[in-house]
């Protein structure tokens, strides 16, 4: 599988590797707010991600947003039923409207950017482009990925 070769390079590190939700573990329902238990698990992804999360160097973390507060709860719920092996105190969940409405995009760069660093390699891996883009410009020592690498 492509993504392990590609954590191998990082054996000798500790890896904090954050994945996004909508998109690349649950079936993204464009603009259908409180419908979180109705999204489909994309079981091939989370396969995968099982996997990883036994490398002995990895910490895995779930990393994404909720357009308002009660979101949180949904997401939780669901990670409850389809991603157990990732601890609760990994479940990072940013809400827009405790934010001012202000983009994911920007949420999840200023969260990489203060995210306190250790001697660890911190991999983000999302499927919007504008995501990942805003987070190379705040924090740059990030590794970015796209959903695809967990593919083939």
């Amino acid at each position: 599988m492509y993504i392990q070769t590609f954590l191998e390079q990082y054996n000798d590190k500790k890896i904090k590797l954050f994945i996004d939700m909508d998109g690349v573990v649950a079936d993204y329902n464009f603009g259908v707010p409180y419908d979180y238990h109705l999204k489909r698990p994309l079981h091939y992804m989370i396969d995968r991600l099982e996997e990883i999360s036994k490398m002995p160097n990895i910490e895995m973390y779930i990393f994404s947003a909720t357009r308002f507060n009660n979101g949180f709860e949904e997401k939780q719920g669901w990670l409850d039923k389809y991603i157990p092996f990732i601890k609760k105190e990994n479940r990072i969940i940013l809400s827009r409207e405790a934010n001012g409405m202000e983009e994911t995009a920007v949420l999840k760069a200023d969260f990489m950017r203060n995210f306190e660093r250790d001697d660890s390699v911190l991999i983000v891996i999302d499927d919007d482009p504008k995501n990942l883009t805003m987070i190379h410009e705040a924090a740059e020592d990030v590794v970015l990925l796209k959903e695809t690498v967990l593919i083939d």
